[in-house]
């Protein structure tokens, strides 16, 4: 941090009136500077770029227009790097074909099919399904039901009707399907989004913690040892594994597009509520996503429902929710990014349900954190102050969810400092505190929220510190007022 600078960039003016973390996907409108910064002002802290939709030349020029306009403005922008996944797809079959209930479809695994027959990518279709058992096609719109099979084709049964176009996505509810974790797709992108400096990937249709060892072994052998992986959780298996899944991941992300239509709707809001309580138990960071603000893809104002949507989310305590089609391709990007910080403000300063109350802290330095955050709860302090190597510190503190209390963490890499930007309340900068004397350390560092106007002079402070001396390690907290 540079004390030469005298006003707050504005996602530290943020942290003062939102915790919740604001994600943005990025679409072929946000090729410059400008439309950047909308995004920025609006209040998104972390960028997501969609493989699925994204090319490696748009990566190439939205990755470093980031970097910059963050050093410009003195804020840690995190970039995040979505892999398209193993999707199972239609070929392409010219016309849209219209399909009434009671019709016969034919699936078939040979890529030059005759028609009728409309060509599957997924080899093993065959094998995965028998006579009885459903798929879903173009996001659950339309629903078939296998009624026979042969070597090379599923002949189904029209369930809901629907007109059928080219390459749409199938669902197969509860089967695991035999793909690789990481496609030859999502290889390719990730070397460039590593290239790129990438800070966050999010794994695609993650099945089990082995999809995520694979992912970080991919990682370690390509130069990206430091980046942190979100399993993004969107089908039965992952919800039957979410807790092995958890402890694999760095953090988790309940993408209810594909997982609203995997499982029955009914259940969507019980699984999104059950992922967040146990994200927030393990002091992982989690992300609730997709149709946040579907509407205001073309109007201008969200709907009822969908601010309750959002309220819900906040109120659950997830650290992020993210936006998709409403920032990459809605006509109104920076008017979703304001809805979402209004709601969001306003519904941390009602309460959240109070998951972090089932956190377990585990271990001395655990237990001082917590200490810290009691102590802050009770001041109302208007910071909490730490220095942290590894990102723990940080990652503990904003899972105990202070009710007040902006987190500010200074690391010693800005690496880390924007992966910290996912967590919930956490504003973290860069600052070299290893070879400085702590407490020389520590006035800069309320100098600095004292300069840009982000603490009130002789207002309450809690500074959480470890020290290590020769083999010792001392951690302490203090209560302390704004003032060098």
């Amino acid at each position: 941090m540079s004390s030469s600078t005298a006003t707050a960039p504005v996602g530290w003016k943020l942290a003062h009136a939102r915790r919740t973390k604001l994600i943005a996907t990025l679409g072929p409108q946000h090729t410059n500077s400008s439309a950047l910064s909308q995004l920025v002002d609006a209040g998104a802290e972390i960028f997501r770029l969609n493989m699925s939709h994204a090319s490696h030349d748009f990566v190439r020029t939205v990755a470093p227009l980031l970097r910059s306009l963050a050093s410009s403005r003195g804020q840690e922008i995190a970039l995040l790097l979505d892999t398209q996944g193993p999707a199972i797809r239609t070929g392409t079959i010219g016309q849209p074909r219209p399909l009434s209930v009671g019709d016969e479809l034919i699936l078939s695994i040979n890529p030059q099919a005759p028609a009728p027959a409309i060509p599957v990518n997924y080899p093993d279709l065959i094998h995965d399904l028998a006579p009885g058992q459903k798929l879903l096609v173009d996001n659950g719109v339309i629903h078939l039901q296998v009624i026979r099979k042969d070597a090379t084709s599923l002949h189904c049964r029209v369930l809901t009707a629907g007109t059928l176009g080219d390459r749409r996505h199938i669902n197969l509810p509860g089967v695991r399907v035999n793909l690789p974790a990481i496609t030859e797709k999502d290889s390719a992108d990730l070397l460039v989004g590593l290239k790129a400096g990438i800070d966050w990937v999010a794994l695609s249709f993650v099945r089990d913690p082995d999809d995520i060892t694979a992912l970080r072994t991919f990682l370690d052998q390509n130069g990206g040892s430091e980046v942190k992986i979100i399993a993004k959780i969107e089908d039965q298996l992952a919800v039957k594994n979410i807790l092995g899944i958890i402890a694999a991941a760095d953090a988790i992300m309940v993408a209810r597009g594909d997982l609203g239509v995997e499982c029955p709707y009914e259940e969507l809001p019980i699984i999104q509520r059950k992922i967040v309580k146990q994200c927030i138990a393990s002091m992982k960071p989690v992300i609730v996503a997709t149709h946040m603000l579907e509407s205001m893809i073309s109007n201008p104002l969200p709907t009822r429902a969908e601010i309750t949507d959002v309220a819900n989310a906040v109120f659950e305590g997830a650290d992020a929710i993210m936006l998709s089609g409403e920032t990459a391709t809605g006509k109104y990007p920076r008017a979703c990014l304001e809805v979402l910080d209004r709601v969001a403000r306003r519904i941390e300063r009602s309460g959240s349900i109070g998951y972090q109350k089932e956190i377990h802290t585990d271990g001395e330095a655990d237990g001082v954190v917590s200490s810290g955050v009691h102590l802050a709860n009770q001041l109302g302090a208007q910071g909490i102050l730490l220095f942290t190597r590894t990102g723990r510190m940080a990652r503990v503190t904003a899972a105990l969810r202070p009710r007040v209390s902006p987190i500010y963490a200074f690391t010693l890499t800005p690496n880390l400092a924007r992966q910290l930007a996912l967590h919930y309340g956490v504003r973290a900068r860069c600052l070299p505190f290893e070879r400085t004397e702590r407490e020389t350390v520590i006035q800069e560092a309320i100098g600095e929220l004292l300069l840009k106007g982000l603490v009130h002079p002789h207002a309450p402070l809690v500074i959480i510190n470890t020290s290590i001396v020769g083999d010792k390690t001392f951690r302490t907290v203090q209560a302390r007022t704004a003032q060098v």
